[in-house]
C-alpha cells in the first residue's frame, strides 16, 4: 500500500523548486525545444518523469534533461562517481527524491559551426540523430514550423534543435529506457503527457503545490486513477510560450 498522500508529493516537487531542480521551462540558461511529461506506479510508490529537449550554449550542442521525482529512486550514481565519501552523501541528502540524467540524441559533426557552435554552417548538411544520418535543417524549414530566425543569414543552434523536435519529436525526447532510467523497474507508466499547463516556478505562489495541474498528477499517482486528470487550463508547454528561455 501506497504511504504518500497527495500533498507529500507536491511537498517534494515544491522543495524540488527551492533547489533549482524542478524544470523551469524559461531556464535563461536552456532555449526549450520539446518537452514531455509521464507518470509512473506501483502499489507502494510512485515517479513524475520531466523531459526537456533543448539547447544550452554552455553544453555545446542541444540535449535532452530527463528529470525524474519518484518516492523511491533507481539506478543512483555511486560513490565512485563523487570524489570523497562526504561528497557522495551530501549527493544523496540533497537529492532525496530527484535525479537528473541527459541524453544527446544529436552527435556533432559538420553542421555545427566550428567557430562558434551556436551557429549552424549554412547549405546542405547531414546531421546523426540516434544513430541514423538525416538532413540538417536550413533556415527555410524554421518558416515551415512557425520560427522566425533571428538572423537572415545563417542558422542558429536553438532553431535547429525547435525544427527537430517538430519534425523528429520522439528522436529528440527520450527513448522509454531513457525515460525509466531512474524509476524503479517495477512500475508501470499510467499516463503520458505531450502537453499540460506548466507553472512558471520563479514565482512561489506558482510553485507545482499550487498548480491546479500538478495537484491532479499527484491525485493520480496516490489513486492509480488517470481520470483525476482533467486539465481546465491550456497547455503551454510550448516553447514559443517561454521566450525568456535561452536569453542568458
Amino acid at each position: 500500500m501506497m504511504n504518500w498522500q497527495e500533498a507529500d508529493i507536491l511537498s517534494v516537487l515544491d522543495q524540488c523548486c527551492d533547489s533549482y531542480t524542478f524544470p523551469m521551462l524559461d531556464n535563461g540558461y536552456v532555449y526549450l525545444a520539446a518537452t514531455r511529461l509521464s507518470l509512473f506506479r506501483s502499489t507502494e510508490d510512485w515517479a513524475l518523469v520531466i523531459e526537456v529537449f533543448g539547447f544550452s550554449p554552455r553544453a555545446g550542442i542541444p540535449d535532452t534533461h530527463v528529470h525524474t521525482f519518484a518516492s523511491r529512486l533507481h539506478n543512483r550514481d555511486t560513490e565512485a562517481n563523487y570524489v570523497s565519501r562526504e561528497a557522495y552523501e551530501n549527493y544523496l541528502a540533497r537529492h532525496p527524491h530527484n535525479e537528473s540524467r541527459f541524453v544527446y540524441p544529436i552527435e556533432e559533426g559538420d553542421w555545427l559551426d566550428p567557430e562558434n557552435l551556436e551557429w549552424v554552417v549554412g547549405g546542405p548538411h547531414e546531421l546523426i540523430l540516434r544513430g541514423k544520418p538525416v538532413p540538417a535543417p536550413v533556415l527555410a524549414d524554421s518558416h515551415a514550423h512557425g520560427i522566425v530566425p533571428l538572423d537572415a543569414a545563417q542558422m542558429h543552434t536553438f532553431e535547429l534543435a525547435r525544427v527537430l523536435a517538430a519534425t523528429n519529436r520522439d528522436d529528440v525526447l527520450a527513448s522509454t529506457l531513457e525515460r525509466r532510467a531512474s524509476v524503479l523497474p517495477e512500475m508501470q507508466q499510467i499516463l503520458q503527457l505531450e502537453a499540460w499547463h506548466h507553472p512558471d516556478v520563479v514565482e512561489e505562489e506558482h510553485r507545482p503545490g499550487n498548480s491546479p495541474t500538478f495537484q491532479q498528477l499527484a491525485k493520480v499517482l496516490v489513486t492509480g486513477d488517470v481520470s483525476h486528470y482533467r486539465p481546465a487550463l491550456e497547455s503551454n508547454t510550448h516553447w514559443e510560450n517561454w521566450p525568456e528561455g535561452g536569453t542568458l
